[in-house]
This record gives C-alpha cells, sequence and structure tokens, in this order.
C-alpha cells in the first residue's frame, strides 16, 4: 500500500520570508543597473559591459592611475577617441589626448584634459561617432 504525504505546510514566517526573497529577487530582475545612488542613471544601452571599472563621477587627470582611469580609456575606446591597446589604467599623454578631442567634439565640455563629471557624464551618454576612426597600431 502507498501512502500519500500530504505537501508540508508554511507557517506565517516562512511565507513571510519567502514573499520577502520572491520581492527582492524581483526587484534585482527589474533594475540590473541599480545602485545606492538613485539620481544616477544607469549607463545606456551599447556602452559596453567591457567598461565596468569604475562607476562614478569623481574628477580624473593626468599622472593618474587606476580603476576610474581604466573606465574612461575604456569609454574613450568604445568611442573610437583611444586604442585598445592604451587601455592600461594609467591617464598618460595618449588618453589625455583622447580626452581633449572627445571634449572638443562634445560642447559644452571645455577641451581641458580633466574628466570631470561633465565629461563622464558625457562619455557615458555619447555614441561611437568618431568621425575620423583611428588607425590599428
Amino acid at each position: 500500500m502507498i501512502r500519500r504525504t500530504p505537501p508540508p505546510r508554511r507557517t506565517a514566517p516562512a511565507l513571510a520570508a519567502a514573499l520577502a526573497t520572491a520581492s527582492l529577487l524581483a526587484a534585482l530582475a527589474s533594475a540590473p543597473g541599480a545602485s545606492a545612488d538613485e539620481s544616477r542613471q544607469a549607463p545606456p544601452p551599447g556602452s559596453g559591459p567591457a567598461c565596468a571599472f569604475y562607476d562614478g563621477d569623481r574628477p580624473t587627470s593626468l599622472g593618474e592611475r587606476g580603476e576610474r582611469v581604466s573606465q574612461a580609456q575604456c569609454l574613450l575606446a568604445n568611442r573610437h577617441y583611444l586604442r585598445w591597446s592604451d587601455v592600461d589604467g594609467t591617464f598618460g599623454p595618449e588618453t589625455l589626448v583622447a580626452v581633449q578631442r572627445f571634449q572638443a567634439d562634445h560642447p559644452p565640455l571645455v577641451p581641458d584634459g580633466r574628466v570631470t563629471p561633465a565629461t563622464w557624464s558625457a562619455l557615458w551618454h555619447a555614441g561611437p561617432n568618431r568621425v575620423t576612426p583611428l588607425p590599428f597600431p
């Protein structure tokens, strides 16, 4: 004789925990680019998942190294202002010239070579629109 066992009963706390987990997962799935700072918009589609070094807008300039520089270089390379071989995390002369060219092509940015919050925003929202493509090394 085969006995059927009834399904386990969920208690109120277990059901509440399951519902909370389900709503959290749904929220994460619907907002993959969400961060603690709700005022910042998610990067636009096509900006490249390869650019995942830094998600901020602190100023970055010549001589700096690190994730902020790598992020700026990656975005510049995606927009055809910098060669991919120059994405090295060091803000050197090639990066300086690339930032200045990008800023000159995107008024009202001032082509001073510093990646300011306004330049970060333009980098995130610009497309690959450089008129003259860079030659390959």
